[in-house]
């Protein structure tokens, strides 16, 4: 019985009632379609789908209903003894034209409870019953620059997915496509080796390797000079070109240089990557120049069946369906007219490596919407091409968009210069700005305390207010707001959280003890029936969030359980219940900040603190 209650409720319910509409009309695979009722004075749920069952068959949805309704009040007790769904819901009612609204149980919701407490490690949350291999590529940080506020997105929401995807017990592997190759190390390289000429006329001594260990930002500064000289000047140009040649052959002196430059780069991501708390480092990178001896064979295979038009000297894919402002078929190409290789053919590299080696049923891409013509043309010639097929099996790709971070002007958020934020700029100033709201609150805690707050605080309010917005909408910058305790943010939450740890401190509550042994609970007021079946839906959150990739999901029902549970310790007092009624408030304190703390911390990388 308990492992049955680790299923989704809607899972159950949708089960139960197809199962019904499967007998009475006899047709299979009918989809019931439970959604949460849109007015909570309707019930918990609500199934939708006999209208569209009752317009196929042609017949009246209410009469039908009626039908459903007759076959699930005299449903057969199971051998495996799962409960029927009169031991689940209220009578289910009938609304409108064929509507039928469910009302759990509160027996049955406080059963559930003791079900996840029972598994307190995984909250009762059932794992995927067919896990996948799935690789997401996600943050892809440029080489020799520093990341800006526009990394931000790809690498939290990434992060996110990643983590969700893990905890309902799929394979996980994160993929870094860092941009650590092609022309733009070319015009730095060839900008170096003037400098060491330069060098070598006025000392005799050509720069050292040493030398070039300079920070990111000289290297950076160096790029803007490199790019200005390339955009100008035909001679620096081909000087580029050719640095890029010696680079892609594998020439001793670039290829040490080229390892200086990705190694301060990677010191300069890393720290960002650890400040946020986001699961990547070395062993998930693999950038472009990876794929670099794959590019030959990626064009040979596409021409050897038949994929590849010349054109002008240019290899091109016309992948079907796709076409310009002209109306004419839109290229994808694959090799320069030069010889050089694109994006396009890393990409489709990339794509090949995946469903090869890695043994990816999934390939989840995290970009913002710009990229979605690209992404659409690579995944239709990957087609083409039969990568998206193993052993007979369809592997499914996946483009996951997002929109931009903008500022109070409604524009790309972009310093008073018109550079584009640096992300550690962003988050140190969250940091500080958090520090001051600690100052003010607590002015009594230890530095250290004040410091480990203001991070968990800072750098929890900037992803929360990511994560809370649609992730294909745009949306508007505002550290006041983000960082506001009242409302869906990070601070709030947090807030809620170490509130529930100080009933505990307060009452020198031993959960374990008060717990022991726990095997019922009474439901009787609204306050702690509302919360219950919040409590008990996560599960369904957490699927809704994975399914659809939208972490916003999980912030939703964060924030409806903080706010249920307000009203829970506002109308039913904890530490003064008699002895009929602690345990089970007790039990409700608990498993609200578990889930709290599960959603922030373990699937939205946020800290959370046991002290505000």
């Amino acid at each position: 019985m308990i492992d049955y209650l680790m299923k989704p409720i809607r899972d159950i319910l949708e089960e139960k009632i197809g199962a019904a509409m499967a007998a009475i009309t006899g047709h299979k695979d009918c989809a019931a379609m439970v959604g949460s009722a849109t007015d909570p004075k309707f019930g918990d749920y609500q199934a939708n789908g006999i209208m569209p069952l009752a317009k196929k068959l042609k017949t009246n949805p209410h009469k039908l209903a009626e039908e459903i309704v007759s076959k699930l009040n005299t449903e057969p007790r199971t051998p495996n003894a799962e409960p029927q769904l009169s031991d689940i819901c209220e009578p289910p009612e009938i609304a409108g034209p064929g509507f039928i609204n469910l009302r759990l149980r509160p027996n049955f919701v406080a059963q559930s409870l003791l079900a996840i407490n029972t598994y307190s490690e995984n909250l009762g949350i059932e794992k995927s019953t067919e896990p996948k291999a799935i690789v997401v590529d996600f943050s892809g940080p440029n080489i020799a620059k520093e990341m800006h506020v526009g990394h931000l997105r790809s690498t939290i929401i990434g992060d996110c997915i990643c983590r969700t995807l893990e905890f309902l017990g799929h394979k996980v592997i994160r993929q870094n496509h860092i941009g650590d190759w092609g022309t733009q190390f070319g015009m730095l390289m060839a900008l170096l080796d003037e400098d060491s000429r330069k060098q070598e006329e006025y000392t005799g001594a050509p720069i050292t390797a040493e030398q070039l260990k300079l920070p990111l930002v000289i290297f950076e500064h160096f790029y803007k000079q490199a790019k200005q000289r390339y955009d100008s000047d035909s001679q620096f140009e081909k000087a580029a070109r050719e640095a890029v040649v010696r680079l892609h052959k594998n020439d001793p002196e670039y290829t040490v240089l080229w390892q200086i430059i990705v190694n301060e780069s990677r010191s300069h991501y890393q720290a960002i990557y650890d400040t946020l708390g986001v699961n990547l480092n070395k062993q998930h990178e693999r950038g472009e120049s990876t794929y670099n001896d794959m590019l030959p064979d990626v064009v040979a295979e596409l021409k050897s069946k038949r994929l590849v038009v010349e054109s002008e000297g240019a290899f091109c894919v016309f992948p079907p369906g796709f076409k310009n402002k002209e109306g004419e078929p839109l290229p994808f190409m694959v090799r320069k007219s030069d010889g050089a290789y694109l994006y396009a053919t890393t990409d489709l590299a990339a794509i090949r490596y995946r469903v090869n080696e890695l043994k990816a049923d999934r390939i989840i891409y995290v970009t913002d919407s710009r990229q979605k013509l690209h992404f659409e043309m690579l995944f239709a010639v990957a087609d083409m091409a039969g990568w998206n097929k193993r052993d007979g099996e369809e592997i499914e790709f996946v483009h996951v968009t997002f929109g931009s971070v903008l500022g109070e002007n409604g524009k790309p958020l972009k310093t008073r210069e018109g550079e584009n934020v640096k992300l550690k700029d962003l988050l140190d100033e969250a940091v500080q700005r958090a520090r001051k709201i600690v100052e003010e609150k607590n002015p009594e805690l230890s530095p250290d305390k004040k410091d480990q707050i203001a991070k968990a605080v800072g750098i929890g309010a900037v992803k929360y207010a990511d994560y809370s917005n649609n992730r294909t909408s745009d949306y508007v910058f505002n550290f006041d707001r983000m960082l506001a305790m009242d409302g869906n943010t990070a601070p709030y939450m947090q807030y809620a959280y170490a509130r529930i740890k100080s009933i505990e401190r307060k009452g020198q509550i031993k959960i374990e003890d008060e717990l022991a042994g726990i095997t019922e609970i009474t439901l009787d007021e609204p306050a702690e029936i509302e919360l219950a079946k919040h409590l008990i839906r996560y599960g369904e959150a957490i699927q809704s969030a994975a399914a659809d990739y939208r972490p916003n999901y999980l912030t939703s029902y964060l924030y409806d359980l903080a706010q249920k549970f307000s009203v829970f310790y506002t109308n039913c007092p904890v530490l003064d219940a008699g002895p009929g009624k602690r345990p089970t408030r007790i039990l409700l304190c608990d498993l609200a900040a578990r889930t709290i703390k599960h959603g922030l911390t373990n699937l939205l990388g946020i800290e959370v603190v046991e002290q505000m």
